[in-house]
C-alpha cells in the first residue's frame, strides 16, 4: 500500500502541471484566435471592438503557460535538461511574439494613425505564436513515438499547427458571437464555418495519421468520434444557438484535443524509454512541489475566475484607453 502510494505522489504535480497547460490552452487560445481573425475583419470598428474584448485579460494568460512549464521542469529534470534541439527555435519564437503582442497591444491606443500596423503585428503574433505552438505539439509527439523519417517529422507538426489555428479560429468566433454586438458578431459567426471546416479537415487527417498505429488509434478513435459530432453540431448552432453556445462547444473540442495528446503521449514523458515514472525528481522533492503547486494553482483559479467575470458582458464601441479607440 505505501509502495502504491509512493509510486502516485509523482503523479500529483505532473496532473497539476497537466491543468495548468489545459487552461491556458482556453485562457490564451481565443485571444490568439481573435488575434489572427483581426486580418480578416472588414472595418477598423470591429476590429477595435475585438481588440477591446480581450485587451482587460491578456496580460495573465500567460502565468498558467509559465507554471506548467516550471512543474513540468521540476517533475522531469532528466527530461527537462536536455530538451530535443527540435524545440529550441519554436520555444523561443513562441515566447517572443507572446511579449510582443503585449507590447503592441498597449501601444495600440498611441498609435491612432499606425492603427492598421498595430493591428497587423498584433494578428502576425498571434498566428506565428499558434504555429510554434503547434510545432512544439508535433515534435513532442514525434519524441513520445521514438521518432521517424523526414516526412513524419515535418507533416505531424504543420497538421499539428493546422489544427491548433482552426481550434484557436473557432474559440475566437466562438467568443466574438458571445461577446460582441452588431458587426462583430456577425464576423464571428461568418468565420465559424471556416474555422470549423479547418478543424474538420485535421481531425480526419490525424485520425488517419493514427490509423497506422493501430494502439495509438484505438486509444484516440472515441476522442477523435466525439470531436467530429461536436464539430457537426457546432456548425448547426452557428446562426440559431445561444450566443455563448458556440465558444462552449469551442472549448469542449479545443479540450478533447487536449486530452488526446495526454492520451497519446502518457505514460512517456521525452521518449518512449522515459516515461513520467522513470524520469521523476526525488520523492521527497514531488511532496514539496505537490504542496506547493496546489496551493499557488488555487490562487491562480481564483484570479482567473476574478477575469472572468471582469470580461463578462457585452462589447460595443471600445471607450479610449488600453487596446481601445482612440484616445
Amino acid at each position: 500500500m505505501v509502495s502504491e502510494t509512493a509510486a502516485l505522489i509523482p503523479m500529483l504535480p505532473a496532473a497539476m502541471a497537466i491543468v495548468c497547460l489545459a487552461v491556458y490552452v482556453l485562457a490564451d487560445g481565443f485571444d490568439l484566435g481573435v488575434g489572427f481573425l483581426l486580418l480578416l475583419a472588414p472595418r477598423q470598428q470591429d476590429r477595435d471592438v475585438m481588440m477591446a474584448s480581450v485587451a482587460p485579460g491578456l496580460d495573465g494568460n500567460e502565468a498558467w503557460l509559465v507554471m506548467g512549464g516550471l512543474l513540468l521542469l521540476a517533475v522531469l529534470p532528466s527530461g527537462g535538461s536536455s530538451p530535443s534541439p527540435a524545440l529550441h527555435v519554436p520555444v523561443a519564437v513562441m515566447l517572443a511574439t507572446l511579449v510582443f503582442r503585449g507590447i503592441v497591444l498597449a501601444l495600440r491606443p498611441r498609435l491612432v494613425r499606425l492603427r492598421w500596423v498595430c493591428d497587423c503585428a498584433f494578428a502576425g503574433g498571434s498566428l506565428l505564436a499558434t504555429l510554434c505552438q503547434g510545432v512544439i505539439l508535433g515534435v513532442a509527439v514525434r519524441s513520445g513515438q521514438g521518432g521517424g523519417g523526414v516526412l513524419d517529422d515535418l507533416a505531424l507538426p504543420a497538421l499539428c499547427g493546422a489544427g491548433l489555428i482552426g481550434g484557436y479560429a473557432l474559440l475566437g468566433a466562438g467568443w466574438l458571437i458571445w461577446r460582441a454586438d452588431g458587426p462583430a458578431q456577425v464576423f464571428g459567426r461568418e468565420v465559424a464555418h471556416a474555422a470549423i471546416v479547418l478543424t474538420g479537415a485535421t481531425v480526419v487527417a490525424l485520425a488517419l495519421w493514427g490509423a497506422f498505429g493501430l494502439p495509438s488509434i484505438v486509444r484516440l478513435a472515441p476522442l477523435a468520434a466525439l470531436a467530429a459530432l461536436l464539430l457537426l453540431f457546432a456548425w448547426r448552432r452557428i446562426w440559431t444557438g445561444r450566443r455563448g453556445e458556440i465558444f462552449l462547444l469551442a472549448m469542449l473540442i479545443v479540450l478533447l484535443g487536449f486530452a488526446a495528446l495526454v492520451v497519446d503521449l502518457w505514460p512517456s514523458a521525452v521518449s518512449p524509454n522515459a516515461t513520467i515514472r522513470n524520469a521523476v525528481a526525488a520523492l521527497q522533492a514531488h511532496l514539496v512541489m505537490a504542496g506547493g503547486a496546489a496551493i499557488v494553482v488555487a490562487a491562480a483559479l481564483v484570479c482567473q475566475a476574478r477575469a472572468g467575470i471582469v470580461l463578462l458582458g457585452k462589447v460595443g464601441r471600445p471607450a479610449a484607453g488600453y487596446g481601445g479607440a482612440d484616445p
